[in-house]
């Protein structure tokens, strides 16, 4: 934190603090202009309003609440880059990787530093790892039948996954997959929905404007568009026919994809970036190079394991 901005909270926070010092001791004066005790002249409701003083325990516990907090901000938050007596961090800062982070937990352990995240995390650690180890022991088809472990799945899925998923799972265009309907790239057992987990995808979707042309382009398209059913002209279907033996490489001859290779089934009308002809002629001419991210360092295996349970459980 730069010298300015610590300053400016400085001054705000002291501030703060001072002012209701002057503002209690402005209160405690008596500037009514009317004896102690007495009636100020306001009535209602057959109450009347006396001037009295502040209640003497109220005083006080203000007075100790005001003392505290000088103690309180030496002690624990500081004021900006002044740091504070006891070493105390709510949490590791300007780290730029997982990496780095682990590092300075590990510093801070060996230091014993006050480091409120790494002992939260810590504890959370202690508490709830032999509860993912137990269910790491279940194979992911005979845990995806305890619906406490579903509930703990769905949470993890919530905070890692949804962001491209959708909290429903439904996955949307733009190479977001559908996880509910049982149509997968790579595989949808329990043990391929971990490999995925943990070492991420890459989709390897070539672009083909150079080789076809958008002539060729065009052709194909019509002619992919048709194994899922669609209604397409027939000479372009047909003369796309001849150039789908490049495409059967990956997507087999009859159109049904390889999950070897994480190549898409193209008959089953299911589109991950969108099944128009605009968007499928935009993947043939561009490619699409998607990326699923891998959660091994993120989350561990155990708790990868039970975001697979998840997972398998919204298709099965």
């Amino acid at each position: 934190m730069t010298m300015f901005w610590t300053i400016w909270i400085s001054v705000i926070t002291l501030g703060s603090i001072i002012g209701c010092y002057v503002l209690l001791r402005w209160c405690l004066k008596n500037n009514a202009g009317v004896p102690e005790g007495e009636s100020m002249g306001h009535e209602f409701d057959g109450i009347e309003e006396l001037n009295n003083p502040l209640p003497k325990w109220w005083t006080y516990l203000f007075y100790v609440c005001i003392v505290w907090s000088f103690f309180y901000l030496a002690l624990f938050p500081g004021l900006g880059s002044f740091g504070n007596l006891l070493g105390w961090k709510s949490s590791n800062q300007n780290i730029q990787s997982l990496e780095e982070s682990r590092q300075m937990s590990a510093q801070a352990k060996e230091t014993g530093a006050l480091v409120k995240y790494d002992r939260e995390m810590q504890f959370a650690e202690e508490k709830y790892s032999p509860i993912f180890e137990a269910y790491a022991k279940v194979p992911v088809e005979e845990l995806a039948k305890d619906p406490n472990a579903l509930k703990v799945g769905q949470r993890l899925f919530a905070q890692n996954c949804s962001q491209c998923h959708g909290s429903d799972a439904r996955g949307q265009n733009g190479g977001f997959p559908n996880l509910t309907d049982d149509d997968w790239l790579y595989g949808g057992s329990g043990e391929k929905i971990k490999e995925t987990l943990l070492n991420g995808r890459k989709a390897a979707m070539p672009a083909w404007l150079a080789a076809m042309g958008e002539q060729g382009i065009k052709e194909t398209v019509a002619y992919v568009l048709s194994l899922s059913g669609r209604d397409t002209n027939m000479e372009l279907r047909k003369a796309g026919k001849a150039r789908y033996a490049a495409c059967a490489a990956c997507h087999g001859q009859d159109g049904k994809g390889n999950q070897l290779l994480g190549a898409p089934n193209l008959t089953d009308n299911i589109w991950l970036y969108g099944g128009s002809e605009r968007a499928v002629t935009e993947t043939l001419t561009y490619g699409r190079n998607g990326v699923m991210p891998a959660f091994k360092d993120t989350l561990g295996e155990h708790k990868i394991h039970v975001v697979a349970t998840y997972v398998y459980s919204l298709s099965n």
